[in-house]
């Protein structure tokens, strides 16, 4: 059994070369998995299922395919596609998981999360966070014109990019007693995320001896996934061409 985890592709329609390093990782990699999971951030930014982007029609319809041909397709939130709805979903053929969602791999128990929640010392982040992830905010949101959500996208994506200049790596990094307690709490020794944007495979993460935290790359002038088998886990990076 062959599982590919994916994330923070950060797809928009000014980056045509990672849209194409997509396709042909879905087309190509993906096409002998068992199971795809896509830990958020897979779109630069998502403002609602009627929203149409001409540009990920390619990618939507890539998807479904490798769905239709027996690829389980799973989908998590990230900090700027958590708008993702039941009819996208539907449409490519995936199954949303929780923001903490525990699954068996053949290698054993694993803890998915897309990442920020672990960033706990940046609080003004988490303050965003749970006002955006609010039912009542994201009702509000969807039941505006396109173009004023597309308008209010730009501009809290501004004052984000702002504010990260001004906080230090450390502060925008997971919080090590987070990461800790996400795996005491779920009973488990491997924690698999993205988000940080610091691709790497870090052990001692429960104790001096045990729990492993994965963390995916981001796809700019690299593509990144994660594979696993029953041989055990492989971060794999590629060339962007």
């Amino acid at each position: 059994m062959k599982v590919l985890f994916i994330s923070d592709l950060h797809l928009k329609a000014e980056r045509p070369d990672i849209t194409r390093a997509f396709l042909h990782f879905l087309t190509d990699t993906a096409r002998s998995a068992n199971a795809l999971y896509l830990l958020g951030d897979i779109f630069e930014a998502w403002i609602g299922d009627d929203a149409p982007v001409p540009e990920f029609e390619p990618i939507c319809a890539a998807l479904k395919t490798l769905s239709d041909q027996g690829c389980m397709l799973y989908f998590q939130h990230g900090n700027r596609d958590f708008l993702v709805g039941d009819s996208f979903l539907q449409k490519i053929g995936a199954t949303l998981l929780d923001e903490k969602q525990l699954i068996d791999l053949p290698i054993g128990p694993a803890l998915l999360m897309h990442g920020d929640q672990l960033c706990t010392d940046d609080k003004e982040y988490q303050d965003f966070r749970s006002m955006v992830r609010n039912p009542a905010w994201q009702q509000a949101f969807l039941s505006k014109p396109i173009n004023e959500r597309l308008a209010i996208a730009r501009q809290l994506r501004a004052t984000s990019q702002q504010r990260a200049t001004e906080k230090t790596d450390e502060i925008m990094d997971v919080n090590a007693v987070a990461v800790a307690t996400a795996l005491s709490e779920s009973k488990v020794e491997l924690m698999i995320h993205g988000h940080t944007h610091r691709p790497a495979i870090h052990y001692a993460q429960l104790n001096a001896t045990h729990g492993t935290r994965v963390v995916l790359g981001d796809w700019d002038t690299s593509l990144w996934y994660l594979s696993c088998d029953e041989n055990g886990l492989t971060l794999v990076d590629e060339a962007i061409g």
